[in-house]
């Protein structure tokens, strides 16, 4: 997807800030960087609004999200800052979650049509959002034709003859063997003595990537999706590729990034490797632009711990000592490396059930994710504090746009999904209200895109700031440094005392602040209200 130079298609918030003031104590048009015209910079540090199709939007009445639903609701993903989007899966498939594909060249009719695709993809074009898109490559569906011909061959191959990938070419494009398998994962093939493997379900057999053939249909796979001109792939699951062997599955990103480059040169790709940092980093080395920085994420990870744990190796100072770890970590394998902080997505809990419902730090949360290095990811309901917890089908609960779960647009969720009760207003409540978590998650984001520093600078620590309660860091890009400063006391305002003198800004560009009150700088000291941000430059 080709988009132009210097897009201003964010200048509407800026303008639309104009009108309302979600900080509070500054005046009916609110502080001036709420008015600031933002001209996006068109590359991959992004800010990307995952969307579960099948809850997001229903077109049709049918209780079922599609893609006219996603079409229908551009308008407000890009209003509130996005401008990138990745769809889960969206291949037809016999599960609601879709990772089991049975077709990589189709669209899941439930969701609508190839030409409703396209549609989506020009109307993307047009607002300047670039859209990826799920791409399932460690595992097909066992209904897949490959597999189920695999099978089939299998089932009557003659006795005491061994299995051929000349005579089935599809017999090597998964990891089958004779005899039952003492490890976990293997499935037996019918009633034969073969196993195939699926670490993840039986419904879910692994590819063999060490077929040359099975590389080329993947191959001609992505050509098909960039031709259609999405701008890039989610890879699934890419630590499962070769079973934990990272070096078998840097070559293979390798071969994917390098592929997909040949073809579409800015084409953006993020890899799921849920592990941790020291692992994770390593498979930078492939020339995958991103892979999802799980240091900071789930119920675990430095935003919960920062904001729900107490102590000296959660404070600020840990979070900020963790931007600039995090940082090295991954550009010790590639230099332009670009991070992909989220806080949660699909496969977590909600982010309200971590902070308990406090909106006051489901709000903090937000800037501590939002406002990372990189592309920043936002799961979809994330923006109005959405209830999620439990079996995945709850975590992909239909968007809360309304509390009349009839309205307009509103979808069924996933057929097993458990009731669940939001425990904040719905979307078109909290698009009204500026205080709410919509308004603040709008702002945070506004903040990002005029700052452009924020996504794509290098961090480094201010040291001579040492109040546990205050993160304090730089970010340089473009040779031009901007100062970061988050007071992460839940009660405490905080004077940070920052010369102008020596670090040479010049104003305060913006700032956050969850309860509405006014960050003020004057005369090189900053003053900052209980879980606030000020950005300097």
């Amino acid at each position: 997807m080709k988009l132009g130079k210097g897009r201003r298609f964010l200048a509407g918030i800026a303008l639309a800030a104009l009108m309302v003031c979600s900080l509070g104590a500054c005046g009916e048009k609110g502080p001036k960087w709420l008015s600031k015209e933002v001209e996006v910079i068109d590359d991959n540090y992004r800010t990307w609004y995952e969307i579960f199709v099948g809850s997001f939007y229903d077109s049709d009445k049918d209780e079922m999200g599609d893609l006219q639903g996603v079409i229908s609701k551009l308008d407000y993903i890009a209003d509130t800052g996005f401008n990138g989007i990745w769809l889960m899966p969206i291949m037809p498939s016999p599960s609601y979650h879709k990772y089991d594909v049975t077709d990589y060249l189709a669209i899941a009719p439930e969701y609508g049509t190839m030409e409703d695709f396209d549609e989506l993809v020009e109307e993307c074009d047009k607002r300047g959002i670039k859209l990826i898109i799920d791409l399932v490559l460690n595992h097909t569906s066992s209904e897949h034709p490959w597999f189920l011909e695999a099978c089939r061959y299998l089932e009557g191959l003659e006795e005491g003859k061994e299995p051929s990938g000349e005579e089935c070419p599809y017999y090597e494009y998964y990891n089958f063997v004779k005899g039952s398998q003492s490890a976990g994962g293997w499935h037996q093939v019918g009633s034969t003595d073969y196993y195939y493997e699926g670490g993840f379900s039986p419904y879910m057999p692994d590819v063999n990537f060490d077929s040359q053939a099975l590389r080329k249909e993947f191959e001609d796979i992505m050509k098909f999706w960039l031709e259609k001109g999405v701008g890039g792939f989610r890879l699934d699951a890419v630590k499962h590729f070769y079973a934990d062997m990272t070096s078998k599955n840097v070559e293979t990103l390798k071969w994917v990034n390098d592929y997909v480059k040949s073809i579409t040169p800015d084409a953006y790709m993020v890899g799921e490797c849920w592990d941790g940092l020291n692992v994770y980093a390593q498979y930078y080395a492939s020339g995958i632009d991103s892979f999802f920085d799980f240091e900071f994420a789930d119920s675990s990870g430095v935003i919960t711990k920062t904001l729900t744990y107490s102590g000296e190796t959660n404070n600020a100072q840990a979070y900020a000592k963790a931007l600039v770890r995090v940082q090295n970590t991954i550009r010790e394998y590639r230099e332009d490396a670009i991070d992909a902080p989220f806080y949660v997505n699909h496969d977590l809990a909600r982010a309200a059930g971590f902070m308990r419902y406090d909106q006051r730090k489901i709000k903090m949360s937000a800037a501590l994710n939002v406002l990372m290095s990189g592309s920043a990811f936002v799961y979809y309901g994330e923006e109005i504090g959405m209830t999620g917890s439990g079996k995945d089908e709850n975590k992909r609960a239909p968007m809360y746009w309304s509390s009349d779960s009839g309205a307009e647009g509103m979808t069924a969720g996933p057929a097993d999904m458990e009731p669940q009760e939001n425990q904040f207003p719905c979307g078109e409540e909290q698009f009204k209200d500026d205080s709410s978590i919509y308004r603040f998650y709008k702002d945070t984001i506004l903040l990002r895109n005029q700052n452009p520093e924020i996504a794509r600078g290098t961090v480094e620590r201010l040291t001579e700031i040492t109040d546990g309660d205050v993160a304090a860091i730089s970010k340089t890009w473009n040779k031009t440094t901007i100062y970061m400063l988050y007071n992460l006391s839940e009660t405490e305002e905080k004077q940070v005392e920052l010369s102008p003198e020596q670090y040479g800004y010049t104003e305060l560009a913006g700032y956050l602040s969850v309860d509405g009150l006014e960050v003020v700088l004057k005369d090189g000291v900053v003053s900052m209200p209980p879980y606030s941000v000020a950005v300097l430059r």
